[in-house]
């Protein structure tokens, strides 16, 4: 009898060996999924935070102009009625604009906007391919 385990033909896998390498292989798959969620998640998060600062810088310059512009609306209008009456309705005004402005925002700032879009198609199919192993 020969005991050398280079000349003995394959084994075929067992169940319990191909259970055992499916519990691998499937860990081995969610550690890699975790880690493209991860990834896409900070890109989401970086591409925000660039947005707001962007946005932010750009609000400081827009609100003195729209201060200049709001100061001159008083003032071309207040020859039109009282100084008080061109004030309240110009501040009036402004208050409605930056009303639906503000709701416009909220809405680009919703969680279904940072949900990571890929990985969950991408987790999706790796589950139903293990289903159809399983199966």
């Amino acid at each position: 009898m020969n005991d050398d385990p280079r000349q003995q033909p394959p084994m075929e896998p067992s169940l319990l060996g191909l259970l055992r390498q499916l519990t691998r292989e499937v860990q081995t798959l969610f550690t890699k999924e975790l880690a493209l969620a991860k990834v896409e998640l900070n890109a989401s998060l970086q591409a925000t935070k660039t947005g707001i600062a962007a946005v932010a810088g750009g609000a400081i310059v827009l609100l003195c102009g729209l201060l200049m512009l709001l100061l001159s609306a008083v003032y071309g209008l207040s020859t039109v009625v009282a100084p008080w009456l061109a004030a309240l309705i110009v501040g009036v005004v402004v208050v409605v604009i930056g009303l639906i402005m503000l709701r416009i925002g909220q809405q680009k700032f919703a969680p279904s906007q940072l949900t990571p879009e890929r990985t969950l198609d991408s987790l999706q199919k790796d589950k139903e391919a293990v289903q159809r192993q399983m199966s």
